[in-house]
């Protein structure tokens, strides 16, 4: 047996193995009985790093529909980092909760694994395949607080539309079977290449219709109905899973696809990406001012910087292409620590989800608050944190490939959403301590991994060269 046929995927078994090991390890653990599921998590996630580094510049393949190019390996690594950050901060939520951890954990890995399948993988149908195994688990994972109606109203609509979404993406790869006989990347490309002068009615339709499953996919407006109430239903660390891994696993399918593939055809899909880009960023944003929730308001953030990463493909030069890299690694950082805020902010019975229950923070728990801040701004898009750097390279992206008015909205965007990251910090700081609101002590593992997230927030923000030329080199061995 050739061995080699299988160094592509590695990774991913990887953490296949590990969520195999946390699912055994329920099953035989006694009744009361606590064990360390989320460090059998952690193993999995180190192993398909180190595998990564491996295959890093050998352009591995599997059986010809896997492969594990520099592109794909680096989006992996943030979607480790991912994993690794949502199982620290899980800690405290799972078990004020009272989740089953082997469900949680195990979840959490196979959707993982369906994430780092969804990066590598160079067929439309592997593509397919990747994305419900990381559907599948995200739903259920969304409504595991069986005993919360929002929890379930969230799965429940998150569940439907994922369907629905599913199908338009099935129709898609089976419009383009139809007109080149093969779903592998590479070969649908050069075939669209052969018909880009004279396209015809079907390639616009299987365009149209893999554009709205990927768009659904990445909270995409008019796609994004699902996204408020899912994260709002959901544990805070899995909203914040959802948003940071989803969309990374997501984005880079949506390029690979769209840049690779579907390239000749970018005259076709451009008009409507800039359309959907332009709605995304507006509609997440102005949404997003009126929300009471963190949860919600965070959730209508991701819709908008959806959008960013969107004028960020359209743009596909030298810039926006390394652009579309760099911006998730730094929202992966950025969104995941908020979000873990959030878990550390939750008490037994309260969410201390409102706005309000953050009166005081700066005072009460000073470091948390701290944290929260660098977030904030950093999602808001201010110097010299990570955020910043990452619009800068998308709005420089945008109007060098002449998407002027892309880059205005997304500009007169990023000021308008800083009201509402600002709210938050004016409440931690100058607002009197809520005397109801008690929040608990923050678990050191947890606070561990809120503190790397903002030290690397920082790091992006002030040292962006090195990551930005490597993820453009990453992007760059494909398209």
């Amino acid at each position: 047996m050739n061995w080699t046929a299988f160094s592509a995927i590695v990774p991913v078994a990887c953490v296949v193995a590990a969520a195999i090991a946390a699912m055994t390890a329920e099953a035989f653990r006694a009744r009361g009985e606590r064990m360390p599921m989320a460090p059998l998590g952690v193993v999995g996630l180190v192993g398909a790093a180190v595998a990564s580094v491996l295959l890093w510049d050998q352009n591995a393949t599997s059986f010809g529909v896997v492969t594990a190019d520099n592109f794909g390996l680096f989006v992996g690594w943030v979607i480790i980092a991912v994993g690794v950050l949502t199982l620290a901060i899980s800690g405290p939520p799972v078990d004020r909760q009272r989740l089953p951890q082997g469900e949680y954990y195990a979840l959490v890995l196979f959707a993982t694994a369906g994430m780092l399948l969804m990066a590598i993988a160079s067929d439309l149908l592997i593509i397919f395949l990747a994305l419900e195994i990381m559907s599948l688990a995200v739903y259920v994972l969304t409504g595991l607080k069986r005993q919360s109606p929002a929890a379930v109203e969230g799965a429940f609509k998150y569940f439907l539309l994922g369907a629905f979404a599913s199908a338009f993406l099935l129709y898609g790869i089976a419009f383009t079977y139809g007109m080149t006989g093969s779903t592998k990347l590479d070969e649908v490309g050069r075939l669209m290449a052969a018909q880009a002068l004279a396209p015809t009615l079907m390639q616009r339709m299987a365009v149209g219709l893999l554009l709205v499953g990927f768009a659904f996919k990445v909270s995409a407006v008019p796609f994004h109905m699902w996204t408020p109430d899912a994260y709002e239903g959901a544990s805070p660390a899995v909203a914040g899973f959802m948003s940071t891994g989803v969309k990374a696993a997501a984005f880079a399918a949506f390029a690979r696809v769209f840049l690779s593939a579907f390239e000749p055809l970018q005259a076709d899909w451009s008009p409507l990406i800039w359309g959907v880009a332009a709605a995304t960023m507006i509609g997440g944003t102005l949404v997003g001012v009126v929300q009471t929730s963190v949860k919600r308001m965070l959730a209508y953030s991701s819709i908008a910087h959806g959008g960013y990463l969107l004028a960020a493909l359209l743009s596909a030069n030298a810039i926006g292409k390394g652009a579309i890299l760099f911006y998730l690694l730094v929202y992966a950082f950025t969104n995941l620590g908020a979000f873990g805020v959030v878990a550390m902010m939750e008490a037994p019975g309260r969410a201390n989800d409102r706005v309000r229950d953050y009166a005081g923070l700066g005072q009460t728990r000073p470091h948390l608050a701290g944290l929260m801040t660098i977030f904030l701004l950093s999602l808001g898009g201010f110097p010299p944190l990570g955020g910043f750097v990452a619009k800068w390279y998308v709005f420089s992206a945008a109007v060098a490939a002449g998407y002027y008015w892309l880059a205005v909205i997304g500009v007169l965007t990023s000021v308008v959403s800083v009201f509402f990251y600002l709210r938050i910090v004016v409440m931690m700081y100058m607002t009197d301590v809520d005397r109801d609101v008690e929040v608990p002590a923050v678990p050191r593992i947890a606070g561990a991994a809120l503190v790397v997230s903002a030290i690397a927030v920082f790091y992006l923000g002030v040292l962006p060269a090195r990551v930005m030329d490597w993820a453009a080199r990453s992007i760059g061995t494909i398209f």
